[in-house]
């Protein structure tokens, strides 16, 4: 099957994918944490294999990950959100084939350790990864914040109708939330995961308000206006 969108370095684009039947992909924290793991060691010309730095299917700590040698990045990671059982990613493409390159060695990686840790076999995903070409700004600002607002349905489940009972607990749990790359925006938060993320790239094409008010509007106006049935698995 030939992909429909042809990737352009220096051009960003929205990667996505989630588990066969839309079935659970992230089960602990574990499996969240080699996934992350998996966003540095995998973004690099040169091949990281982390059963080399651990033991076991958890694998080292991202500490340990982040002091070997990688070589140049495929991408840039601008943002994303790990959900039960989807995954969203912001890359732009730093060389030629980075993107596939990229969620190549992702997919593949952690569906091995994954059906290893779990004695299954079979598919994982329940396709090949999935892609949206960011044509101008107003999409970039509102699919940001619809990325980094996707676990506001673990908390509110009618957040989608606009509903949300308690926007100062809402938002104490998505500050907390481990698995996304907003509070790495955040003045406050000072986490290792940052270093995943090329922050300046994505301020250099746009200037962005990372409040949690400007978050909720813009992530309800996209998913109310933009063709996202594709994207929408929900919190399952």
């Amino acid at each position: 099957m030939i992909r429909k969108i042809a990737f352009v370095p220096n051009e960003w684009y929205h990667c996505y994918n989630r588990g066969v039947d839309k079935k659970i992909i992230f089960k602990n924290t574990a499996d969240y944490r080699r996934f992350i793991m998996l966003l540095y060691a995998c973004n690099s010309t040169k091949r990281l294999i982390l059963s080399n730095f651990g033991k076991n299917y958890v694998g080292p700590s991202l500490d340990l990950i982040v002091k070997a040698e990688r070589g140049e990045q495929l991408v840039d990671i601008g943002a994303y959100a790990l959900m039960p059982n989807h995954y969203h990613l912001l890359l732009r493409e730093c060389t030629p084939g980075g993107i596939t390159s990229f969620m190549r060695k992702i997919g593949t990686g952690y569906a091995m350790s994954f059906n290893i840790k779990y004695k299954r076999t079979g598919t994982l995903f329940s396709s090949r990864f999935q892609a949206r070409h960011v044509l101008d700004d107003r999409y970039m600002r509102r699919l940001v914040h619809y990325i980094h607002a996707n676990p506001v349905e673990l908390f509110e489940p009618e957040f989608k109708k606009g509903v949300i009972k308690n926007r100062t607990i809402l938002q104490q749990k998505l500050l907390s939330y481990q698995y996304s790359s907003f509070p790495d925006y955040q003045k406050k938060v000072n986490r290792l995961e940052k270093i995943l993320l090329n922050q300046e790239s994505l301020f250099d094409a746009i200037d962005f308000d990372f409040s949690f008010s400007s978050m909720i509007r813009d992530a309800l106006d996209f998913s109310r206006t933009s063709d996202t049935e594709t994207m929408q698995d929900g919190p399952t």
